[in-house]
């Protein structure tokens, strides 16, 4: 089983899969979305399903850790929405 780890190099410092870049983060939201921890290992090349235990694991002890990282991705999407906003009719023209 790997450990979660942090590492301010990889993925922003968020907890992952040791040796991998897999943020527990992900693992809880394809939990959360229904799958099985058994389907999330069979998506990830050398995960395993106890590997999957432990980041859920993590997730379910460290909620607000969790929390902070949703927030920050809520963040950085509404950063990319309002220095570009979407133009319908810039899709029109393209097509």
């Amino acid at each position: 089983m790997r450990a979660i780890v942090t590492d301010a190099d990889v993925l922003g410092g968020d907890p992952r899969l040791d040796g991998t870049r897999i943020g527990v983060a992900h693992v809880h939201r394809r939990y959360e979305d229904g799958e099985t921890p058994e389907a999330i290992a069979a998506g990830y090349d050398g995960v395993s399903v106890a590997d999957v235990h432990a980041a859920l694991a993590y997730a379910f002890d460290n909620p607000e850790t969790l929390r902070e990282i949703e927030r920050r991705a809520r963040d950085a999407i509404e950063h990319v929405r309002e220095e570009r906003p979407v133009d319908p009719e810039e899709f029109v023209e393209r097509a």
